[in-house]
């Protein structure tokens, strides 16, 4: 062999060695790390499986013990993104795992099948975990919108849809899928075996009781399902047939990789098993599914409830008297530990978990609750003290688990009463309107870009960190104000003010118009004596803490125009005071419900959500408020102004709604604004006198131009900047959890 050959044959043998010890090592960290389960007499691995109204865990020795889920539902995905996008990457993942398993939380709790990076990094952060690892429980998305749309289960294509989409979600958690990827859809390889992590299967998602009904009556005399582990009783009805048939189906997928997991469907309260005297509306009473209607034939892992419950929907839970059972110490009654008992009653025999459940840290509200227990108007100590109520009733009344909604703030949400002012819809995930309560479920605080750098405490001296051309600045802007600066992100627009005198709301009252477009009204009690070349769309007002709000121009009020004459006719024609002065900003929390389209007559409902609160929004002090929007100290003054209350229905598009009549599917309608323009006054209290427009050469002027005051300018946006925070919430769950038996022996 020549000296050539014999350097080329080391050097071949070098590279084989590399790529050999490469490839164990990439099997190495590939390899399941070791788990711990129960085999089954005909071989088959089992983890957890039900046993009356328990769920039990295998202590991988020889005993079954009780365990309480406690668990956190997990989006799939962040600020920017909507979910079929799956923008989670193993990091993001890694580092939530890590708090969610610090918080005490045994399990997590996922739609949908989501990228195989998910599994992957569950795997890989399960491998020094030993018998305590982190589990899942993997939901199955159902055709939902083929469902509402068809109104019947049975339509052919949505039933076959459904198994494919079981067919992916077994083959994904373990490990044995490649499917390309697809918008709105996850996709790839997926190589890791998480089986021995999943605890349970969660079967399809909250049911259209309309549907519900129209399949049941159109298919009634379809037979029960009688499957291979699953089967439907004979008191099932054609759609829990249909639902049978489908469990039936995950089971006998998953049995092919020699596993068994306790599995159940998703339920809600509009579909539950009670009748509810107290609701209003027909169809939140209209159907129900029954669980116990469906039950396992040699499935030895089991079957469970699974109901999706909230504090304040549907109404009945602040009307129905026949829940005043339970009084919670507070003057009023706790009609949500009400309704757990008698649901629970009725399912005594098979485990129930509540897998949805919480309250938002928003500042908006959309859903009243006993209590105080409201969808949404907490801050984030407030949401947590809530969350941490809601968890002790579940736990309390015997329920075999409860898993909050949710892990992360989710911007792409929408809400009832706010949705039609936010256009164009396909651009909420660009932004966060803090009004939407959906979008501010979390334990992790997804905030807007700034939140990190500018803390609203009232001194402006964080503002000279922000890079160069993010703040635009205007000197004496208004007798009375030295400087007036803007700035904003995802979610506000920042103010801060330099007074020429220290700032006391007992002698003075501070108002910044905004104008955004060509109309408006002009603020004829506000700023008496002056007449603006152009209308205003909305006032700030800052005083003491009762009077410091928003004010919105009352022929721009998107809630009169919406709820009042040339809308529903659901409030009374506006008074003339109300025609002239600026009003309250207002959302609706309960519609007009008149018999015989509801059970009992209702009268409409709303809030103000247009108050701004005095305090500050630094994290380590210890009179942080999540809520907090202004402070001052001294001569200045620092307020921060959530987008919609300015009239902005996309501020990344710079889309604010404008003031043509609403069209006939009661839409609103938006223009592009050039900018905001602030104009800033101070009044005097006691005195007709006021300090701004018109007043800045010494001589009164009572016809004033726009032109001449501050005009914020912002480039349109497609990316975000967000920033991460373990909400006050995420730490008292954290103390309540550690107060909890993980696991309590039953025997065996």
């Amino acid at each position: 062999m020549t000296t050539l050959a014999k350097k080329r044959l080391a050097m071949g043998l070098v590279l084989a060695g590399v790529f050999i010890a490469g490839c164990v090592v990439l099997a190495v960290l590939n390899w399941p790390p070791p788990h711990y389960s129960y085999a089954a007499k005909d071989g088959t691995e089992l983890k957890f499986r039900t046993e009356g109204d328990k769920l039990l865990a295998y202590d991988g020795e020889s005993s079954w013990e009780e365990l309480f889920v406690k668990g956190v539902n997990l989006g799939a995905t962040v600020p920017g993104y909507f979910p079929g996008e799956f923008p989670i990457t193993e990091d993001d993942y890694l580092r939530w795992f890590q708090q969610i398993d610090d918080m005490g939380a045994n399990v997590i709790r996922i739609y949908t099948v989501h990228n195989p990076v998910f599994y992957k990094s569950l795997v890989k952060y399960n491998r020094d975990k030993g018998k305590d690892p982190l589990y899942f429980i993997q939901g199955i998305w159902s055709p939902e919108e083929q469902l509402i749309e068809q109104q019947d289960a049975y339509i052919p294509g949505i039933k076959e849809a459904f198994h494919r989409e079981i067919e992916k979600a077994v083959k994904a958690v373990y490990g044995d899928l490649k499917v390309p990827k697809q918008p709105g859809t996850s996709g790839g390889k997926y190589t890791a075996n998480a089986g021995p992590y999943l605890m349970a299967w969660h079967i399809g998602t909250e049911w259209d009781p309309e549907m519900v009904d129209n399949t049941n009556r159109k298919h009634a005399e379809l037979p029960p399902y009688q499957g291979q582990h699953f089967t439907a009783t004979d008191e099932a009805s054609p759609f829990e047939s249909w639902l049978a048939e489908l469990v039936d189906d995950t089971a006998q997928k998953e049995r092919a990789y020699g596993w068994e997991h306790p599995i159940t469907f998703t339920n809600w309260v509009t579909t539950d098993v009670l009748q509810h005297p107290g609701e209003p509306l027909f169809e939140e009473d209209l159907a129900s599914v029954d669980a116990t209607h469906i039950r396992p034939v040699e499935w030895e892992a089991g079957y469970f409830a699974a109901y999706h419950a909230y504090p304040y929907y549907p109404d009945f839970f602040h009307l129905d008297k026949t829940l005043e059972t339970i009084p919670d110490g507070d003057g009023d009654f706790n009609t949500y530990k009400a309704y757990l008992q008698e649901l629970k009653n009725y399912y005594k025999d098979i485990p129930v978990m509540i897998t949805e459940y919480g309250v938002p840290s928003s500042l908006g509200v959309s859903h009243l609750g006993r209590g105080g227990r409201n969808q949404g108007g907490h801050n984030e100590q407030e949401q947590g003290e809530i969350n941490v109520s809601l968890t002790k009733d579940i736990y309390d009344t015997g329920y075999a688990g409860a898993i909050l909604f949710m892990w992360q703030d989710e911007w792409f949400k929408k809400t009832w009463n706010t949705m039609r002012f936010e256009i164009p819809e396909d651009r909420r995930a660009f932004w966060l309107n803090v009004l939407t309560n959906e979008k501010q479920f979390g334990l992790l605080s997804m905030g807007p870009g700034k939140e990190d750098d500018l803390m609203i405490d009232g001194k402006l001296e964080d503002w000279e960190s922000l890079p160069e051309g993010e703040v635009q600045a205007w000197d004496r802007p208004s007798a009375g104000i030295d400087r007036l600066q803007v700035t904003h992100d995802e979610a506000y627009v920042y103010v801060g003010l330099q007074l020429s005198d220290p700032f006391d709301p007992a002698k003075r009252l501070i108002r910044l118009g905004a104008d955004t477009q060509p109309g408006g009204n002009q603020p004829v009690a506000e700023l008496p004596g002056r007449t603006l070349s152009d209308g205003l769309e909305a006032i700030v007002e800052i005083g003491n803490d009762e009077e410091t709000e928003v004010l919105t121009a009352p022929s721009y009020d998107f809630h009169r125009r919406l709820y009042g004459r040339y809308g529903y006719w659901m409030l009374d024609d506006p008074t003339e005071e109300q025609t002239v002065e600026f009003q309250p900003w207002k959302l609706a929390v309960s519609l007009t419900m008149t018999p015989p389209d509801t059970r009992f007559a209702h009268p409409f409902q709303d809030m103000t959500v247009g108050k701004l609160i005095r305090g500050t929004t630094d994290p380590g002090n210890a009179a942080f408020n999540s809520l907090a929007s202004w402070q001052y100290s001294g001569n200045e003054v620092e307020l921060r102004i959530p987008w919609m209350l300015l009239g902005f229905a996309d501020p990344s598009s710079r889309q604010v709604i404008d003031y043509r009549p609403l069209k006939e599917d009661r839409a609103f309608s938006t223009t592009e604004s050039d900018g905001l323009t602030l104009i800033p006054w101070i009044m005097e209290r006691g005195e007709a006198g006021v300090l701004g427009p018109g007043t800045e050469s010494g001589e009164t002027r009572e016809n004033v131009s726009l032109d001449a005051f501050p005009k914020y300018v912002w480039q349109p946006w497609e990316t975000v900047q967000y920033t991460e925070r373990l909400k006050s919430g995420y730490y008292a769950l954290q103390a309540f959890y550690q107060s909890l038996p993980d696991r309590r022996t039953t025997g065996e």
